[in-house]
């Protein structure tokens, strides 16, 4: 086999592993906290799900440049490896987490996972860098597309296998990684080589302290900022929110103040003088800002109210929730190798601006269905909404790495991955807030209504209409009923007739349906915005630019003139 496959079929694993994790993970998030006997309800527990959510993200945003430029001084194979056996540890780690451990046991989960994304770290910023080290130019966007494949295969996987695994034991959520990891582990220590060279050059230690603390502190301003403060159902109100955002912003400019001044700065702000580096990270922001929550948004509409409406139990949502979402995966299947390869002969402008405008459609389309919906479509809709993203990832990915030079390749690709883990940790924030404060002008008269109308007593009334909402959400996340955080002496004290009708697994869809559609129609709104400004930038990238030829001409034109 030539080395160039033995590098793609070795990074295609890692591609396989890495989204097989991230989207089984998502989908039995309502099994997971259900073994480990998380009350929804309560105070604070929302908080056990944001850090599940976006504590991976948050990781991997602070540490992706670091670890690029740690791959271009030791070595991006040696560095590849280790992310390999760190995920290795940390899978089986997180599949030993005792059940029923409340929230001491979520918090370890968060740990473990936290863990998981260090090794993720080095897998996803080596990826990139040593496909397009093996491969010659004429070669990258197929490579990148068919590497594409892997990592939507591996997020088919994970939506059917997290619902089939979900229905026997949580624990096999993590299990199943570790035969990958360690698969991966020894074809990198027995095939990989090193093909770049190394750079030994001084590490950036303040500008890795000052960008560590700004995205840190931003993260956990977002974070915080979806919790309830006082008598506000959201956080942005919280002391320690705003002056996480304020301390965060003030690192933030010592970073820019610090990298354009150092000799070899950790981010690399000269590449964003390279025309399709720069408005192709920004394109890609500000897709990743678009897309990044309202599509887990989705999947909470679907576990959380469609499934339920129509008879699904709560312990088959998961599995049909991955079933539900197969055609946006295979939308990105069938077009996004397409992308890869045409971006090869033709750049990658025309695809991955397509690819932006036709997730602008379905976004929009989105926007017409109710929250009870007929299901086909909303099949046809995530399925355009796949052949957008597919058409539009691997080309700009190709642009942005065929802007640099070989020996910025693993920073530089680590830059392009920072930018994107943050732009889904802020999309996650914005639409989350946007959602919840939406969902929650409205639940409190809603639910009142709705318990009115079955002759429920005031005190009842009173005291579910006061759970937040952001409570209430996560609870039909769940699909745990608010009757399990009311006393049992008030529960045993209602009507059967009543009790049964607030049990039924209609109820509470019925309820949060209308408000939650609300929340979600404005949150696509900003969204579709926000992917209509990345079609700009994308159209604005310019022609195929590839780093190496546009050298070699400017070196000919140079002999010419002499």
């Amino acid at each position: 086999m030539q080395y160039k496959y033995t590098v793609l079929t070795n990074t295609m694993l890692g591609a396989l592993m890495a989204s097989i994790n991230m989207n089984i993970v998502m989908v039995t998030l309502p099994t997971i906290f259900r073994g480990l006997g998380i009350d929804p309800f309560a105070a604070g527990e929302f908080t056990y799900l944001l850090w599940i959510l976006m504590g991976y993200s948050i990781v991997l945003a602070t540490i992706l440049v670091t670890f690029g430029r740690i791959s271009d001084m030791f070595g991006r194979v040696r560095m590849y490896t280790l992310g390999f056996i760190i995920f290795t540890i940390a899978s089986i780690l997180l599949s030993i987490v005792p059940g029923n451990s409340g929230n001491m046991g979520a918090l370890i989960l968060i740990i473990f996972r936290m863990v998981q994304a260090v090794g993720g770290g080095f897998l996803m910023v080596n990826s990139t860098a040593l496909i397009t080290d093996a491969f010659p130019v004429n070669e990258r966007g197929k490579a990148l597309g068919i590497n594409q494949i892997a990592f939507i295969v591996g997020s088919l996987l994970g939506l059917i296998l997290g619902g089939i695994l979900a229905g026997y034991d949580w624990h096999l959520v993590f299990i199943v990684n570790i035969p990958f990891a360690l698969a991966g582990t020894f074809w990198s220590i027995f095939k990989l080589k090193e093909k770049a060279e190394t750079q030994k050059v001084p590490m950036d230690i303040w500008g890795n302290v000052s960008l560590a603390l700004s995205l840190i502190l931003i993260s956990l301003g977002f974070t915080y900022a979806l919790e309830p403060y006082g008598n506000s159902q959201m956080g942005w109100s919280n002391p320690w929110v705003i002056a996480s955002f304020i301390f965060g912003s003030i690192s933030l400019i010592i970073f820019i103040f610090i990298e354009r001044r150092v000799k070899y700065p950790l981010f690399n702000l000269s590449l964003f003088k390279i025309r399709p580096f720069a408005f192709g990270n920004i394109s890609l922001f500000l897709s990743g800002l678009g897309r990044g929550a309202v599509m887990f948004l989705v999947i909470i509409w679907l576990q959380g109210i469609y499934l339920p409406l129509h008879g699904y139990s709560y312990t088959e949502t998961p599995f049909w929730a991955g079933i539900y979402m197969l055609p946006m995966m295979l939308g990105m299947v069938i077009f996004g190798p397409i992308g890869g390869a045409l971006t090869d002969k033709y750049g990658a402008r025309i695809f991955a601006t397509t690819g932006m405008g036709i997730i602008a459609i379905s976004l929009f389309l989105l926007t017409l269905l109710p929250y009870n919906f007929n299901l086909l479509e909303f099949e046809i809709i995530i399925f355009i909404n796949g052949v957008g993203g597919g058409l539009f990832a691997s080309p700009n990915t190709t642009a942005i790495m065929n802007a640099v030079s070989s020996r910025d390749r693993a920073s530089a690709n680590g830059m392009r991955m920072t930018i994107n883990n943050i732009s889904s940790t802020i999309s996650m924030a914005i639409f989350f807030s946007i959602a919840i404060t939406i969902f929650s002008n409205d639940l409190p008269s809603a639910m009142a209504t709705k318990l009115a109308s079955l002759n429920a007593p005031p005190q009842l009334i009173s005291m579910l209409s006061q759970i937040p909402a952001s409570g209430i959400l996560f609870g039909a996340f769940l699909g745990m009923n608010p009757l399990s955080g009311l006393p049992a002496t008030v529960v045993n004290s209602l009507p059967i007739s009543l009790r049964e009708a607030l049990q039924s697994s209609t109820f509470l869809p019925n309820v949060i349906g209308p408000s939650f559609m609300k929340g979600l129609t404005y949150s696509i709104y900003i969204a579709l915005i926000l992917t209509v400004a990345g079609l700009i930038f994308s159209a604005l990238m310019g022609g195929r630019y590839v780093h190496e030829e546009h050298y070699i001409s400017k070196e000919m034109k140079e002999n010419e003139n002499k």
